[in-house]
């Protein structure tokens, strides 16, 4: 990925016009985030449409640190995921005692321990190589989940249940309480991520993804960033795994984390932009909110018309249609846009 990116969006965070607005903005996005959605929203946008995209920009992020930050190509988000999920489940059950959010950091940790694991091959290998490698990882933690019930409690079904959510005794259960539960979780996660990649660490992964033989030449660690970026990305993609299976389905089993889930997060970086923290958050909206679109459409300009199966199928060929775009004329992503309309509205520097 081109430097061009970061180097607009900083350009247009340091220029005094825009400054006060950016925070401006912010602040109200969180006010409205956290304060008038959660009493305005109705059960339907809560449950099947903010939460769903909280978490595949969460899912996002993790892939994007990993891939966008420091140049690990990946197909294993599904199972990071999954080992989140699980982790966090045994966790709750056979340790009741913990509460709700340290059992999401200890599952998130788990994941990142399963992260540097399948990343040991990066040491050696690169590229489409450690693409196969990470994808083989994806079918043998889905088969390893489905294969031994003691990850899922012995259930006949090979699922899991989410506990009762709750938080220092207050219930978690209604729509707002997963939606706040997501949120808080997100946030805290995206902040932690962004100090990361602004860090000697994240400038680490950086050089290391434009040229890691430059990046040992130089006295980089090359060897303990790439794990380094492979821990840290499962272990977001990990607490994204439980938020999906505890916050959202409420049930789920190996099957809900599979190679789709794996892809749907690279779309989501592919189309936000790599290397861009504000990416994910534009892919997932793009990839949660498009198909609703499109469903609209569909039915108001051929009233039931389309068989929902070809329906299905016609968004996938929208979607392949639109990453081969973005990657021919804009392989930053939407990010970059962005940036260039925050550049272009702040206008020339003095």
């Amino acid at each position: 990925m081109s430097s061009e990116s970061p180097r607009l969006a900083a350009t247009a965070l340091a220029t005094p016009r825009l400054g006060w607005l950016w925070t401006a903005a912010l602040a109200a996005l969180a006010a409205l985030a956290f304060v008038v959605v959660p009493l305005a929203g109705s059960d339907y946008w809560l449950n099947a449409i903010l939460v769903p995209f909280l978490i595949l920009s969460l899912a996002g992020l993790g892939l994007n640190l990993t891939m966008g930050y420091a140049g690990q190509p990946s197909l294993g988000t599904g199972a990071f995921m999954a080992a989140g999920a699980y982790a966090t489940y045994n966790l709750l059950l056979r340790l009741p005692f913990l509460p709700l959010p340290v059992s999401l950091l200890l599952g998130g940790l788990i994941a990142g321990v399963v992260g540097v694991v399948v990343g040991l091959p990066s040491l050696r290998i690169k590229g489409f190589y450690l693409l196969a490698t990470t994808l083989a990882a994806q079918f043998f933690l889905e088969w390893l989940f489905n294969q031994y019930g003691w990850f899922s409690n012995y259930s006949s079904s090979s699922s899991i249940s989410a506990p009762r959510l709750e938080i220092f005794g207050h219930s978690l259960s209604t729509a707002a309480g997963r939606y706040l539960l997501t949120l808080t979780s997100v946030a805290l996660v995206t902040a932690v991520a962004l100090r990361l990649v602004r860090s000697q660490a994240g400038r680490r992964w950086m050089a290391v993804r434009d040229m890691d033989t430059a990046a040992a030449v130089i006295g980089i660690p090359v060897a303990r960033a790439k794990l380094q970026a492979f821990f840290v990305g499962a272990f977001v993609c990990g607490i994204a795994g439980s938020l999906w299976a505890f916050a959202y389905l409420g049930t789920v089993d190996a099957r809900s984390f599979s190679l789709d889930r794996s892809f749907q997060a690279m779309f989501i970086v592919i189309i936000g932009g790599l290397g861009s923290v504000l990416g994910n958050y534009i892919g997932a909206a793009f990839i949660v909110l498009l198909p609703i679109l499109l469903n609209h459409l569909a039915g108001a300009l051929f009233g039931g018309a389309i068989d929902p199966g070809q329906l299905e199928n016609l968004q996938k060929a929208f979607f392949g249609g639109l990453i081969i775009l973005f990657l021919i004329k804009e392989p930053d992503g939407l990010a970059a846009l962005l940036a260039r309309a925050r550049t272009w509205l702040a206008g020339p520097r003095p």
